[in-house]
């Protein structure tokens, strides 16, 4: 008698007859697949195409005079981008960088900077000279040459001074972040990523130490963000000639769900969360006092140590309110100064789904330049990796930016109003069209602190309880002329009234007319859909019901032979 499972046990000794190695060959191959889906290599597809790299894409206002007289001379961001072949994988670049790429060591001089909060900042020189192998004095931070271009450094978030771009022929100064650079935090102010008092008290520092010096700013990951923000900022009252941002976050919010959503990249989560604590365990008496320490130590990610040290010391609500109001996305509308904006679309650490597309498209003064593939402020190119893209294409782009007639000359007019959330959450105004379309409408003005609103608000309410009397007195007003004969001017005013009203209420009886037709077409619409669907299952039941009456009744039409 045959078993159901007779075949089961064939099929198990077929698989016993397969040698074991060729097993291993498919563990390993399939092994070899995931690892190369997971570390999201593009080896293959770079081979495949003869390792010919991919074109820079460059982002920008058709109108902008920046792209046409600057960035358009520019051959290596009109050039292509080769990753090292070796490196082909946005995490192979990242940790490579962070392990093995180090820049050339150079001799900074430190310059211990005293902010008016009583804080104390490395500002960390690199002189043309320094540079060059030419002599120099080594105490003087001050280059002999008055108009020599100075570059501002902002680095990332644990980062410093070891990781700054040179210049040659140019003055390189990087402005270390508080507590960073083996310098002792002397104030209860702590840096973060939309902390831009800092840069701004350097920047306005330099231009009074060397007015005739153009300043050119140069910030990378996190750095990128608390630039751009600056920038938008200030708009046209700062005296910035140029300024790049490398690898920007753009949008923290949603660079925090970015992060925490696949295992590779909680890697970068931990491994940043770690780099946070040890900075915090540098000043651990005032993280103690003015923060969680608990928190802070057993915190597993960055958005564990924004809730237990950032949040609280920066005081915001919530860890949600800080990263929406210090990204700089919403500041880019407001930039007035030109800027290079370079990012990867692989970055494993600040997503391509934060780039704001139609805003820096939207700003004359700012040019996208977007590449394939390149990691986390990594871009290595050649055989051996000695080289860093994105260095060179900074290095050409402020090059033909100081030599163009299109740098910055700052402009004291008043700060641009950059609202921190959006225009439709400011105010219950509503503006009605002519066509219908009901619009939020904003009329409230920018305030830059909490007194100013206070007091807006205080006024408002003011006149909104006088409101109610001057509606009486005009009404006692109407009844007296009325009284007195004088009937015209009341009815004059009234008709005005009635007008008014008619004014707001015509466009949106225009409007639910025109919903009313549109729900008329919509319903006949619908009819016809669902007949035409279910005709051929109402065909067959109706034929089913009365196919043998109807055929019984043609038939007895007919006569019988």
């Amino acid at each position: 008698m045959d078993s159901p499972w007779n075949p089961y046990w064939l099929l198990l000794e077929a698989l016993f007859q397969i040698p074991f190695h060729h097993y291993l060959i498919a563990i390993s191959f399939a092994l070899i697949v995931y690892l190369y889906i997971f570390i999201e290599s593009h080896f293959l597809q770079d081979l495949f195409f003869g390792f010919k790299g991919s074109h820079v894409q460059l982002t920008y206002n058709s109108c902008s005079q920046l792209y046409q007289a600057v960035v358009s001379h520019c051959k290596i961001l009109h050039g292509t981008y080769l990753p090292t072949p070796w490196l082909s994988s946005p995490h192979f670049q990242t940790c490579f960088l962070n392990f093995f790429g180090r820049p050339p060591l150079f001799n900074y001089k430190r310059q211990l900077f005293t902010t008016p909060d009583g804080g104390t900042l490395a500002l960390d020189w690199l002189m043309s000279s320094d540079v060059s192998g030419g002599a120099s004095d080594t105490d003087s931070v001050v280059s002999e040459d008055e108009s020599t271009p100075i570059v501002v450094v902002i680095p990332g978030l644990t980062s410093d001074s070891s990781s700054a771009v040179t210049k040659h022929g140019w003055n390189v100064v990087v402005s270390n972040h508080r507590g960073l650079g083996g310098v002792s935090i002397t104030s209860d102010c702590f840096y973060n990523a939309g902390w831009t008092e800092d840069v701004r008290t350097v920047i306005n520092y330099l231009h009074k130490e060397q007015p005739k010096a153009t300043l050119f700013l140069v910030g990378t990951s996190i750095g990128a963000n608390i630039l751009i923000k600056f920038l938008g900022e200030d708009g046209e009252n700062i005296p910035i000639a140029g300024a790049v941002a490398v690898c920007s976050p753009w949008d923290l919010l949603i660079g925090d769900r970015f992060i925490t959503r696949r295992r590779v990249q909680k890697f970068y989560d931990r491994a940043l969360a770690v780099g946070l604590q040890g900075y915090a365990k540098l000043h651990q008496p005032l993280f103690s006092r003015l923060a969680n320490w608990e928190g802070i130590e057993k915190s597993l990610s960055i958005r564990d140590f924004d809730n237990h040290a950032t949040r609280i010391i920066g005081k915001y609500e919530t860890v949600d309110t800080f990263y929406r109001r210090c990204s700089c996305a919403i500041y880019v509308q407001s930039v007035s100064v030109p800027l290079l904006c370079i990012s990867a679309l692989d970055d494993p650490v600040c997503t391509r789904e934060a780039i704001p597309w139609d805003e820096c498209r939207a700003n004359k003064n700012i040019v996208l330049a977007t590449v394939k593939h390149g990691g986390h402020l990594a871009f290595f190119e050649g055989i051996t990796a000695s080289s860093l893209w994105w260095v060179r294409a900074v290095n050409e782009f402020l090059s033909v930016l100081h030599s163009s007639k299109y740098i910055h000359v700052q402009k004291k007019i008043p700060k641009p109003s950059t609202p921190v959330c959006s225009s439709i959450d400011q105010g219950p105004y509503v503006n009605v069209t002519e066509d219908g379309m009901v619009a939020a409408l904003n009329k409230e003005p920018a305030m830059d602190n909490v007194e100013e609103l206070h007091a807006i608000q205080d006024t408002h309410h003011e006149t909104h309880d006088r409101v109610p009397e001057e509606k009486v007195n005009k009404q006692n007003e109407l009844v007296t002329n009325a009284k007195s004969g004088d009937s015209s001017d009341a009815a004059e005013t009234f008709s005005t009234h009635d007008a008014m009203a008619l004014d707001v209420i015509k466009p949106l009886k225009r409007y639910v007319g025109q919903l009313s037709r549109q729900s008329r077409w919509s319903f006949w619409l619908l009819v016809y859909i669902a007949i035409t669907a279910s005709w051929p299952l109402l065909g067959s039941a109706l034929y089913f019901v009365f196919g043998k009456k109807l055929r019984d009744i043609l038939l007895g039409g007919f006569p019988r032979r």
